[in-house]
């Protein structure tokens, strides 16, 4: 197996001054994620516009396996990424070509499975999410022609995040932004020019998707720090138990956004049928606030995968002072944006709203007062989150693992249960910053123990 390792990417990541050398790669990573985001974005906010809120609750209900995949492509992708990452720290690249080849390999196929199994669920997988009377045509309109484009749709967002662990982050923020273009242009297209409807949206978005794998598997021919051959494709069971472990918290952060979004789906409708708003203007309301919180979400995610590569070369080479500055650096930076996306927020709510269309007061008074609860303590989410990938950079798969949980699957799904009972569909909305507030108190006290650990080991103790 042919050994490659770009010395001068090697300097840069050892040398260059760390202020200059994340935004490097954060902000394309940031752009690139935003990107993804925007796919299912445009899609509700033309949806939302042309069709009503009736087509956004559609979106939404498709939006959990959309999120299965892009956690499967995370999975594969980030865990490749950081293997990638911490092999060339170490001086170790013998099996670069083939661990790329690998996390593409099992993301399609993976891919593949979950398009299966939900064409096989049928109408039963549509109601089990949240489906209405009043929105299961909707949803399958839109459902079934997104779920052909899944398994390139992944395999283009493994290849991604591999491209930006390869030193080329520019290169990965453009595969993104082509497809996104096209989407952005297709969609009014396709949804009132050609009368499609939301069946248009769907076409638009995985248009898009297939474009950016396109130009992200051209790449595959140039790589700086691998050369994948046909033969690399084998399956090898060794190299995945060594890439899924360190793609395990990426992987498990989006299967708990499905979690939730199932979770407070029914919650919604259940309550919601309840209340005078009715089963569709709660769950419509929370698919839209879903896409805001996502937007910061990534921003932040951004900024923490954007440094993988910097920390994950710096760990395996022993260079754990600028380990610990890259962390202090994305921590902060996370800290200042989402301190800047709360009080936007929290002081023009209406604003965000109305964006995805506003067609009742009913249903903009309740999004509007759901929106400042669900998102006042957003800062703390983003700062949990950077920390679980900080500790999967640095190969603390376990601890990763564990943060990615704690928020999503444990607590705010408590919460959700709890918070109801005694405040109505409003209490579901309480239960985002109840969790957020336990778990960074528990993130915390981990990151400052491994913190503590990595300025012994930066002082030779």
């Amino acid at each position: 197996m042919e050994t490659i390792q770009n010395p001068d990417l090697v300097s840069i990541m050892l040398k260059e001054p760390i202020r200059k050398l994340l935004p490097k790669f954060a902000i394309p990573c940031i752009v690139s994620l935003i990107i993804s985001c925007l796919y299912n974005i445009v899609d509700q906010i033309f949806v939302g516009q042309g069709i009503g809120y009736l087509g956004n609750a559609a979106t939404g209900i498709i939006f959990p396996i959309t999120v299965v995949g892009w956690g499967l492509s995370l999975l594969f992708g980030d865990g490749g990424a950081a293997f990638l990452s911490l092999s060339q720290g170490a001086g170790d690249t013998k099996r670069a070509g083939e661990s790329v080849a690998n996390s593409v390999l099992f993301s399609f196929l993976t891919g593949v499975v979950l398009v299966i199994a939900s064409y096989l669920a049928g109408d039963g997988l549509f109601y089990a999410l949240g489906a209405t009377d009043a929105t299961i045509g909707l949803a399958r309109d839109y459902g079934y022609i997104i779920f052909a484009g899944i398994p390139i749709a992944l395999a283009g967002q493994t290849l991604i995040s591999i491209i930006r662990a390869d030193g080329s982050p520019k290169y990965a923020m453009f595969t993104m932004l082509v497809g996104c273009i096209l989407n952005i242009i297709f969609d009014p297209v396709t949804i009132f020019a050609w009368g499609w409807g939301i069946q248009g949206a769907a076409y638009a978005t995985i248009f898009g998707q297939f474009v950016s794998f396109i130009l992200a598997a051209a790449y595959l021919a140039r790589g700086k720090t691998f050369r994948v051959k046909l033969a690399d494709f084998k399956p090898s069971w060794g190299i995945l138990r060594q890439i899924m472990p360190l793609g395990g918290s990426s992987f498990l952060t989006q299967i708990s956004i499905v979690i939730v979004t199932v979770v407070n789906n029914k919650l919604l409708v259940s309550y919601g049928a309840m209340s005078e708003f009715g089963a569709d203007i709660p769950l419509a309301a929370f698919v839209v606030i879903m896409k805001l919180f996502q937007i910061v979400l990534n921003i932040a995610i951004g900024i923490a995968a954007g440094a993988q590569p910097i920390i994950g070369y710096n760990y395996g080479a022993k260079r754990y002072d600028r380990v610990k500055e890259t962390f202090k650096y994305v921590m902060l930076s996370t800290l200042a944006i989402t301190l800047i996306a709360t009080a936007l927020f929290e002081i023009f709510p209406y604003a965000f709203i109305a964006l995805f269309g506003a067609q009742s007061e009913l249903y903009t008074a309740f999004a509007v007062n759901c929106l400042r609860i669900y998102l006042s303590l957003l800062v703390l989410t983003c700062l949990q989150k950077a920390a679980a990938i900080f500790m999967q950079s640095i190969g603390k798969a376990k601890a990763a693992i564990s943060l990615s949980l704690l928020r999503d699957v444990i607590f705010l799904i408590i919460f959700s249960f709890i918070l109801p009972v005694y405040f109505g569909v409003t209490g579901i909305f309480w239960a985002a910053p109840a969790a957020d507030a336990l778990a960074m108190a528990v993130t915390a006290v981990v990151a400052a123990r491994v913190w503590k650990q990595l300025g012994r080991a930066a002082s030779g103790l």
